[in-house]
């Protein structure tokens, strides 16, 4: 497939991605491009921004969770259509699994699908030795597609001509532009992220600042002569073109400020395996959508909204008695946590949430899992049979200690080099529920997606 497309990878976390991507699809859209918008990794709040800008649903890209094969295949299916697809990186231009490989990288994402990279780079506070930063990441990786280098933090033209033509002369990469420091332009972030983009009141204004600042200092023409010169990818559709069924059964999902966290090619996949998919509001709505069979809470920020959960009786009433009634349902992380008695804040104060869980949840000061997983299902449940593997992820500061008589399904491994496995249990299954904190991406297994829907068209069967 041949389509114009970049990569905006960084040298570290906390360089620009997000909003220098941003800005960018936002001034191409301006330009009344149809932007295709992708993120790399295990990222849920980034593609809300991508979404936001561009108007085209943001699409995740992990290369670990997924393989190299699936996600060319999500890839070219997001991309076709669009006139550029632009994918922002995850964390340094290099790092991947575990810390020490390129699997799950940027690089090794745009290495599967064959786009050139564009580098942003902090140039503040530095002279000639930005060049070796620059020299550093081309001479790390040869066959790695770095084309271009993006400024930021550079408060003058006068210091960027400075800056770009070192990097040039030094390293004879294309030097496109900077973005200077825009303090009305700073994204709010807490414990797991930055703030997401539905709570920002004067974000499109934001937006409009950035479009208009990459304008005046970044050269978009050879942003898109550099995309179209991208070379095609391969099709493996082949492998992965699952036929699309007609619906089968409708599943409602928790889709809110408190619960946002899906990838958008999970949900795809299981409305290609015949489920209907109803949205509603755990915050705003007293009720389930009507003649549902299935349920999905997935995750987000409970703890931030405990307070407007806890209010909602109504509605966590009707869930802790569909769960009860047994239809099929799944919750993760945010979801997991809202359907166990109580959240307690770092604060000390409790929350009563569902308590279709016997457990109670409570927000810590650290981190208390990060990272990619692998999962073990051991016992049969809605979404697996044992024996079933996937791949995962979590990230959270919150722990819940759930009644030691709930079965666990998940054994989730955590490899770590040259040292002992980590291993725990997790994913517990009441009734036709499975709740943990483990993040599926579907795509890993689709035999889980299969399953689900194939339980909710049986408990309609049953109705």
């Amino acid at each position: 497939m041949l389509v114009p497309r970049i990569v905006i990878a960084g040298t570290n976390s906390g360089c620009g991605k997000t909003t220098i991507t941003s800005g960018i699809m936002a001034a191409l859209v301006k330009r009344g491009l149809r932007v295709q918008p992708f993120k790399v990794g295990p990222d849920y709040i980034d593609p809300m921004f991508h979404t936001f800008v561009t108007g085209n649903e943001s699409r995740n890209l992990d290369s670990w969770m997924l393989g190299e094969d699936i996600a060319a295949y999500l890839f070219n299916k997001a991309a076709a259509g669009s006139d550029i697809s632009i994918v922002e990186g995850v964390m340094g231009f290099f790092d991947g699994y575990g810390g020490y490989s390129q699997e799950g990288s940027t690089s090794h994402v745009s290495k599967i699908i064959k786009a050139p990279v564009l580098l942003i780079v902090n140039g503040e506070g530095l002279s000639l030795s930005i060049a070796a930063i620059v020299k550093g990441f081309m001479d790390f990786d040869r066959e790695a597609l770095i084309r271009g280098v993006i400024l930021n933090n550079v408060n003058s033209e006068h210091n960027f001509r400075l800056l770009k033509e070192i990097i040039e002369e030094q390293t004879g990469l294309a030097v496109l532009g900077y973005v200077p420091k825009i303090k009305d332009c700073t994204m709010a972030s807490r414990h797991l992220g930055l703030v997401q983009s539905s709570e920002i009141a004067d974000l499109r204004d934001k937006i409009n600042m950035l479009a208009f600042q990459i304008e005046k200092t970044v050269n978009l023409d050879l942003l898109l002569k550099i995309a179209n010169e991208a070379e095609k990818t391969n099709d493996s559709s082949v492998h992965f073109n699952i036929a699309r069924r007609s619906p089968g059964c409708r599943i409602a999902v928790a889709r809110d400020k408190a619960f946002s966290f899906y990838y958008r090619d999970g949900l795809d996949l299981l409305e290609m395996l015949g489920a209907e998919l109803v949205e509603f509001s755990p915050l705003k709505d007293v009720s389930l959508p009507c003649n549902v069979d299935g349920l999905y809470i997935g995750g987000g920020y409970p703890e931030i909204f405990a307070g407007e959960l806890q209010d909602n009786l109504p509605m966590r009433e009707k869930i802790k008695k569909a769960i009860e009634e047994g239809i099929p349902a799944y919750a993760e992380c945010g979801g997991f946590m809202y359907l166990c008695e109580s959240i307690r804040s770092r604060d000390g104060e409790v929350f009563g949430m569902v308590g279709a869980i016997p457990g109670k949840s409570e927000m810590t000061s650290s981190l208390q899992r990060f990272g990619y997983v692998e999962l073990e299902v051991t016992n049969d449940n809605a979404l697996a049979k044992k024996g079933y593997r996937a791949l995962a992820h979590e990230f959270h500061y919150s722990v819940t200690a759930v009644d030691w008589q709930i079965p666990a399904c998940f054994k989730v491994i955590k490899r770590r080099r040259g040292k002992e496995n980590r291993t725990w249990q997790c994913g517990y299954k009441i009734n036709n529920l499975l709740a943990g904190y483990p993040h599926l991406h579907l795509w890993s297994n689709t035999g889980f997606a299969e399953r689900f829907v194939n339980s909710c068209i049986q408990y309609r069967a049953r109705k």
